[in-house]
């Protein structure tokens, strides 16, 4: 027998990847790049995976994989309401990484920070939502699929066909999620559309508005959420905007986490989060305007006292507060009747349904992701009975809860409609998950060129010997100047961790500690109008009013990288690690402006 040749560890590794891509399928024969962690998974979904847009031509991602242990006892897959993006070319995702390392950022002009929503929407254009198409008692519930699957082919095929994939963004592609909002509307008697201040235009789609408002006659509530992450004078303007297009909306400013405006804040702060303690839902600004625009609507037809009664019990209780832990608050007040709903949104209910039966009101949430649906409904209950996260698709699909005998709340999930916006733009809005974006750079880049991320950071160029001197900045170089700050190191080579650097940076965007906030047009040169605004002076006292009161309430906290927290149940569904450790504190007298503040920061995984 012939003595074998000498193989090396290398020769076999390479050997084991070749095998790997023949078993996978793959033509090319080229492997992911090697910043792509999800590389492998989104390979493995390529070959399991079945979804209802396959016969469109464009390829399809899909996220958020739960771990396949077989269908439930009732046939439930914990896959069937993931996440369907379009997915990136591999040719796109290298030309975005080139461009994040040879493109000098620059300050853009203000007119760059004004969003427009004909420009975002196009109305009246192919930029629509899919409906429901007509059905009857008589189909079967295998012909009513059948006939939605075809017609949401059809959806697709028109914006596909109307728009290259370079002009649209994201937007789902899974019509079980479409489905969910089909079955809110239909079983809504008023619909809260939420949206985030920073960029209300992203989530408003006019279409929406038109479906609620026009064919199905309901009242359409427009909430603009996260308040204290924005200027009071542009959270007016803002409102102004939206009752001059949309004379028909209710609109409602809300915030579960309130703070008084008129308190400077520290630079320095950035990565800092409040931490609240005992009754901190119960100081969310907008239940009683939200309460307002429902008896408005409701006109006498429900009895909402009880509704008003819990207000001024949680405002009564907020008030004394008790200072105790969260295990004191979770038990405090009545319980909330919770009912899950999943099979039920493809039932059908008929297709005029009695308005206020049995003298209960049905409102339905509905929105993007990361909006802050489900912090809406904490804050409206007072305390936390839903669970929260940042990760996109983390409400699977829709829920009941019954605020009081007479009121209840529909909690849809996070629906992303199809726009023209650019999608770096949609990533700091938190609509794709952060943990699974193949090419984080050209985000940080487009944030960068609208904040100034380097001031802010203090962040020092990766290439500047003197620190005083002047360089010019890509996104590439942000990225690499954080992890050095940071200590972001890969595991062999010991080389800056950019990617994960990236991600950190979007994480701050996404949560408001670096606060990129749009403008409505004509704002500038109205600014000092809406700051002198009446409406602006009593947003600013009743901030003040309901904020949090001294450190009784809330503590800063130094965050880790990963900006998340042990055993919160809003910890990213995506994130790798497993748990991060408690970050240290700073010791008394020390001062943060004379060492670096993000030395006192533990390591995780990003």
């Amino acid at each position: 027998m012939p003595r074998k040749k000498p193989f090396s560890v290398k020769q076999k590794k390479k050997q084991l990847q070749d095998k790997r891509e023949r078993k996978r399928g793959l033509q090319d024969g080229l492997r992911s790049s090697s910043n792509s962690r999800s590389g492998s998974r989104e390979r493995r979904e390529e070959q399991t995976d079945t979804s209802d847009g396959e016969s469109v031509t464009q390829q399809i991602r899909r996220l958020n994989q739960q771990p396949a242990q077989g269908l439930g006892p009732r046939g439930y897959d914990p896959n069937r309401y993931r996440l369907h993006f379009e997915r990136d070319s591999r040719e796109e995702v290298e030309r975005r990484k080139r461009a994040a390392r040879e493109q000098v950022l620059q300050p853009v002009s203000a007119e760059l920070l004004v969003l427009d929503i004909w420009e975002v929407y196009q109305p009246g254009s192919v930029l629509d939502f899919p409906r429901r198409p007509p059905w009857s008692y008589e189909m079967s519930k295998e012909q009513l699929m059948s006939q939605e699957e075809r017609s949401f082919q059809e959806y697709l095929g028109k914006i596909h066909g109307a728009y290259t994939s370079e002009k649209l963004s994201y937007f789902e592609h899974n019509l079980e999620t479409w489905r969910q909002l089909w079955r809110v509307l239909e079983m809504s008697d008023i619909v809260l559309l939420i949206t985030d201040i920073r960029h209300p235009v992203v989530n408003f789609p006019p279409a929406l508005y038109e479906y609620v408002t026009g064919e199905l006659g309901l009242a359409l509530v427009l909430v603009l959420n996260k308040v204290d992450l924005a200027p009071p004078a542009l959270v007016v303007a803002w409102k102004h905007y939206f009752h001059q297009h949309y004379p028909q909306l209710h609109i409602v400013l809300f915030t579960s986490f309130p703070r008084d405006p008129r308190t400077p804040q520290d630079p320095s702060s950035v990565l800092k989060k409040s931490r609240r303690r005992g009754r901190g839902w119960t100081r969310a600004l907008g239940p009683e305007q939200l309460l307002r625009a429902c008896e408005a609507i409701t006109a006498g037809k429900v009895d909402l006292s009880s509704w008003r009664e819990k207000i001024a019990r949680d405002v009564a209780g907020a008030t004394w507060g008790n200072g105790s832990g969260e295990e004191e608050e979770e038990e405090d007040g009545p319980a909330v009747l919770v009912e899950q709903q999943t099979d039920s949104a493809m039932e059908p209910t008929g297709p005029i349904r009695e308005r206020y039966k049995d003298g209960v009101v049905t409102i339905g949430c509905v929105g993007f992701p990361n909006v802050g649906k489900s912090s809406l409904i904490n804050g409206l209950v007072g305390r936390k009975v839903v669970s929260v996260s940042r990760t996109p698709g983390h409400t699977r699909y829709f829920q009941t809860y019954f605020l009081t005998p007479s009121v209840k709340l529909c909690d849809c999930p996070g629906l992303i409609f199809p726009s023209l916006l650019p999608r770096q733009l949609q990533v700091l809005a938190g609509v794709y998950p952060i943990a699974q974006i193949q090419e984080p750079y050209t985000a940080v880049g487009y944030l960068a060129s609208r904040i100034p991320v380097q001031a802010l950071l203090h962040l020092r160029h990766p290439e500047a010997e003197d620190p005083s001197a002047e360089h010019p900045w890509c996104a590439w170089d942000i990225c690499e100047a954080w992890a050095e700050k940071r200590g972001y190191k890969t595991a062999k080579a010991a080389r800056n961790d950019v990617y994960r650097a990236a991600n950190s940076l979007l994480r701050l965007a996404l949560d408001g500690r670096l606060s990129l906030c749009f403008q409505p047009p004509g704002y500038s040169e109205q600014k000092g109008t809406w700051e002198s605004h009446p409406e602006t002076m009593e947003l600013v006292v009743l901030q003040g009013r309901v904020g949090p009161a001294g450190d009784e309430e809330e503590e800063e906290e130094e965050l880790s990288s990963s900006c998340e927290e042990e055993g919160e149940e809003d910890r990213d569904a995506d994130e790798e690690g497993e748990g991060d450790e408690d970050t240290p504190t700073s010791a008394p007298g020390s001062s943060l402006a004379a060492r670096n503040p993000y030395a006192l920061l533990g390591e995780d995984a990003c």
